[in-house]
């Protein structure tokens, strides 16, 4: 059985928790967490290597979708452990080569702070380079969901997507998501709490219902 060593164990943000605020410079220019729109939802997701296969399809998923998660009133950032000058070149061969163009800030995280602040260092894995991680964290900077890919492993970005757009609506209407929901899809209604609230779950014809306790509606 492997030792576990306390002093490696990297610090890992849970759903539900604040986003930690940092500082850090971007192919946008300075950011701070915490100044980013009041209003906005951010996708913050992590590539372990500029110049790499898996990454720049990654990278190009998400540019070439960026109208989606603006549509879903979400700005996007990007991280990896290497320099402004690195993700400059990068981001301008990918457009030179596939006219693509990375038009969102991608951290230059070469002290690896940020990475190690959310722990997108995973030493099992590499202790250079940042696991494949998304982070959505809601307009009151909390931590609402998180993924985790290993460094061979693409993300999905239609998943991506669904997961966001799920948990706005949820926030919207009080409402949870079934396996496997997408938008237009019913959504579940919450459970009774009460007996009050189930016999009225009972009696009620305006849901679908497999029993009290699961019920399903349309929007």
């Amino acid at each position: 059985m492997e030792t576990i060593n306390e002093n490696n164990i990297t610090t890992m943000p849970r759903i539900g928790d604040m986003a930690p605020d940092f500082k850090a410079k971007t192919t946008k220019g300075d950011i701070q967490l915490s100044d980013f729109a009041k209003d906005k939802w951010i996708v913050m997701f992590s590539h372990p290597a500029d110049f790499t296969p898996v990454c720049t399809t990654e990278m190009s998923g998400f540019a070439t979708r960026k109208g989606e998660f603006t549509a879903l009133n979400t700005e996007l950032l990007g991280l990896s452990i290497d320099s402004i000058h690195a993700h400059l070149g990068w981001v301008n061969n990918v457009r030179e080569k596939t006219g693509v163009y990375f038009d969102f800030p991608i951290i230059a995280d070469i002290d690896m702070k940020v990475s190690k602040l959310y722990g997108m260092l995973q030493p099992n894995e590499s202790e250079t380079a940042a696991v494949r991680a998304v982070f959505f964290i809601d307009p009151k900077k909390k931590i609402r969901l998180i993924m985790y890919y290993p460094l061979n492993v693409g993300r999905n970005m239609d998943e991506i997507l669904r997961a966001l757009e799920a948990l706005q609506i949820s926030d919207k209407h009080g409402v949870a998501m079934p396996l496997d929901w997408k938008k237009g899809d019913k959504v579940i209604v919450p459970p009774p709490k009460t007996l009050d609230e189930m016999n009225a779950r009972i009696n009620d014809d305006t849901c679908e219902k497999v029993d009290f306790y699961l019920a399903k509606k349309s929007l």
